[in-house]
């Protein structure tokens, strides 16, 4: 946490404004009409619409809208509204789709190419999104706001000459200010020139010498020079200065997190989380943070415990906080205790649902699914709208061989994930497991053919989906392209290669699919005995079967339960 995050989160909101703006000040009357447009009839529909979307009744409003498309097929203002509603509901690929055929019929518009431009950024996607503010800000060349957010694209994408050019050309215009100079800060540290960023930066402070977030400033800059004494002795004259202020105390733990000096944080931690001006949400941060420090001493994990004991005290009745202590015994691998713990809390507040979660995540862990399924059973029922819970007592259902519960669950997942892409993609990937495994290889096909529909770049679907087909002996030139465009989307992830060797192996490859696998086996990841059972077989077939038996015993030794092995090492024997 940086003293000067809040700062730079204005390109995020800049985009947020847009949309909140869109629907006070937008489009709100067509600006395409047909010859043959009954203008009075649009307009009923069209208010009918807004005061349907005004309700919240997004469904309804949506109905109306495409009422006004069908009299009049170029009302910009109709798909614009469309857009708003879709993306209100998560659905960014839709929201794109309307607002890109309002532009089409309305190009010069701030509205559309703005939002279109935010939704380019949620999805990553800087170079679309660049294009959109190029776009707004030569046609808005006045509205200074547009060319900020334009410069900190550029300085994210890299393309920092062009972001120093649009900074500096407002520190000229207005001197050393709070938004530009700032920008032009940030950009100077992200290429790497912190002796630029350094002048800027006291300059900043001498024009506002009593903002703690500049004085901050300095000390990200040290830190970014390797020099954190003086870092070190920014922040501390600053909490000398300022020993109650939240934002001091946050970003020294963040400093202290960032350099490992544990010992000077744990002095600090307590005072922090007992300051009543440091946010709820802001010391469960740290906390998590600091739980997931991987080189915490014996001795600082106790003193973490006793943190956490009293942070709990201090906010009685919470139902998040004290979730904190399990979490940490997950992190040191005493999943009994978290269990033990978890269950207590559950006691105390049965609907405290975070905690049945987290509980439902550790059995899963402990692969206790039998756990898993009663607590799932549970859960599912005295929390009926939860999809992870659903999901969660659908899996226990698989594992344990009850698979007509799992599609009974499944089905009331699907209804929970509505328009969500991403869930919608992990129930019809677990239905074409439970379908798989019930020996329903056709049910099985038609969930991933569906899961991939709904999303074509999911790798996990392409990966399990290309698995499921090798060890059918069908499709298996779809399922080597699909393996392969796995692995190559995601290089060196051995889940992925050894399902691409197996395609291999069962079509033939032998000499491919054999390097695949030893590539995998020398990765230096843990040991699977998937692999070694896996490159038996290819060895076996290559008529190697002193080699074959040799891996087949690895895989053995790492799983005792693969016993059809041992057939296996008897036949290659003979």
């Amino acid at each position: 946490m940086k003293l000067y995050r809040y700062y730079f989160v204005f390109l995020a909101l800049f985009i947020l404004i847009f949309f909140s703006c869109g629907k006070s000040i937008a489009p709100s009357e067509t600006r395409n009409k047909s010859k043959d447009l009954d203008s009075a009839a649009y307009n009923e529909i069209y208010v009918e619409a807004l005061k349907q979307k005004l309700l919240g009744n997004g469904g309804d409003a949506l109905k109306f809208l495409e009422q006004c498309l069908k009299l009049n097929p170029g009302s910009d203002a109709a798909y614009y509204q469309m857009a708003q509603i879709v993306i209100a509901n998560g659905d960014i690929r839709t929201g794109k789709k309307y607002v890109s055929k309002a532009l089409s019929f309305d190009p010069d518009n701030i509205w559309y190419l703005t939002m279109l431009a935010g939704l380019y950024y949620q999805e990553k996607d800087l170079d679309s999104s660049l294009i959109y503010y190029e776009r707004a800000v030569k046609l808005f060349p006045e509205k200074e706001d547009l060319q900020l957010t334009l410069g900190n694209l550029y300085s994210e994408d890299k393309n920092y000459e062009k972001a120093d050019e649009i900074f500096d050309a407002f520190d000229k215009k207005y001197g050393v200010n709070e938004k530009s100079t700032l920008s032009s800060i940030k950009n100077l540290m992200a290429e790497g020139k912190y002796d630029d960023a350094l002048g800027k930066t006291l300059s900043l402070v001498k024009e506002f010498p009593d903002e703690i977030l500049f004085k901050g400033l300095l000390a990200d800059i040290y830190k970014g020079k390797d020099d954190n004494q003086k870092a070190l002795d920014v922040f501390n004259k600053l909490l000398d200065e300022n020993p109650d202020n939240p934002q001091v105390q946050l970003a020294l733990c963040d400093f202290l997190i960032s350099v490992k000096s544990y010992n000077e944080l744990f002095l600090l931690l307590n005072k922090t989380i007992l300051n009543i001006k440091v946010d709820r949400e802001s010391e469960i941060s740290l906390m998590a943070r600091i739980i997931e420090l991987p080189d915490l001493t014996k001795d600082l994990q106790d003193k973490l415990v006793v943190t956490l004991l009293v942070f709990e005290a201090n906010y009685s009745g919470d139902n998040i906080i004290p979730l904190l202590r399990p979490e940490l015994m997950v992190k040191q691998n005493k999943l009994d205790d978290a269990v033990l713990r978890l269950e207590e809390l559950i006691k105390i507040n049965p609907d405290n649902y975070y905690a049945w979660e987290k509980l439902l995540f550790v059995y899963l862990q402990m692969k206790d699914y039998n756990k898993l399924l009663s607590r799932g059973e549970e859960c599912a029922t005295r929390f009926n709208i939860s999809f992870t819970a659903k999901l969660l007592y659908a899996n226990a259902a698989v594992e344990t061989g009850k698979y007509s519960i799992a599609i009974d669950e499944l089905k009331k997942a699907e209804i929970l994930a509505g328009n969500n892409k991403d869930s919608l993609t992990q129930v019809l990937t677990m239905r074409a497991d439970v379908y798989y495994r019930m020996k329903d290889y056709p049910k099985s096909f038609e969930a991933f053919e569906l899961a991939l529909k709904n999303n074509s770049e999911d790798l996990t679907v392409i990966n399990n989906y290309a698995y499921y087909l090798a060890q059918q002996n069908t499709k298996l030139k779809e399922a080597e392209e699909m393996a392969k465009k796995a692995i190559e989307k995601d290089k060196g992830n051995t889940t992925f290669l050894d399902t691409y060797g197996w395609v291999l192996y069962k079509r033939g490859k032998l000499q491919e699919a054999a390097r695949v696998f030893e590539s995998i086996i020398k990765s230096g990841e843990k040991p699977d005995p998937v692999w070694y059972e896996h490159y038996g077989y290819i060895l076996m077939r290559e008529r190697k079967c002193a080699d074959a038996v040799t891996n087949w015993n690895i895989a053995l030794k790492l799983d005792s339960t693969k016993t059809e092995l041992i057939k296996e090492i008897e036949n290659c024997g003979k």
